[in-house]
């Protein structure tokens, strides 16, 4: 197969990741659907999927940039608990410094709904923000990037191990999706490229004030 350059499509396999059945404290729906921010870093909306690998399950969760698409902050791991959600956040509050009041939309998992994770949320000033149960509407910009990350790269492809499939996914957020992959929606720009262009034009604004 690899002399001809063929590979194997991997049968699409479910994985249930949201247990909203845990008890724990629920956010009010702040975003509310409205999905639309002035510049990077006003909303951000997270949430975890699953990978599937001849290992086993590889899940992964991702910060999502509401304006520009750009995924900030992401990991993955072979189990599914808060700490993979955590590191993702740190992740992205290390790379952006993110002001207070940032909008946080996850839906009603537990990793979400822990004390721990709250409280790193109340730490940085974050606005808490949950779907309602069971809407998968309310968080609709993230479901879109992992269909296009499962339908551009994982349902392609076969993998033979979690390390395997965790390198394919840090090529692809990094290499493709981020610096180049183009969005309709981003007048045919890649993420960063928008960010780019919104700060070119943020400066110019300001210099013409002044």
């Amino acid at each position: 197969m690899r002399e001809n350059n063929l590979k194997a499509r991997q049968k699409t396999r479910f994985k249930k990741t949201t247990d909203s059945d845990h008890g724990g404290p629920v956010a009010p729906n702040v975003l509310d659907q409205d999905f639309a921010a002035d510049g990077p870093d006003e909303k951000w909306g997270v949430d975890i999927s699953y990978v599937w690998t001849a290992e086993g399950w590889l899940y992964l969760a991702i910060v999502l940039d509401l304006f520009s698409r750009r995924i900030v902050g992401w990991r993955v791991s072979d189990r599914m608990k808060k700490g993979l959600a955590m590191d993702a956040l740190r992740r992205a509050i290390a790379l952006r410094r993110p002001p207070a009041g940032l909008i946080h939309h996850s839906d009603r998992g537990s990793q979400y709904c822990s004390a721990d994770y709250r409280r790193l949320l109340r730490n940085h000033g974050f606005v808490a923000s949950m779907s309602g149960r069971g809407n998968c509407y309310d968080n609709a910009m993230v479901e879109t990037v992992f269909k296009t990350i499962k339908s551009e790269l994982i349902w392609r492809t076969a993998f033979s191990s979690r390390d395997e499939a965790s390198k394919a996914i840090g090529q692809y957020i990094e290499g493709f999706y981020n610096p180049r992959r183009r969005h309709s929606s981003l007048g045919y720009k890649s993420p960063t490229t928008y960010e780019t262009m919104h700060r070119i034009d943020s400066g110019n604004e300001k210099i013409a004030l002044h």
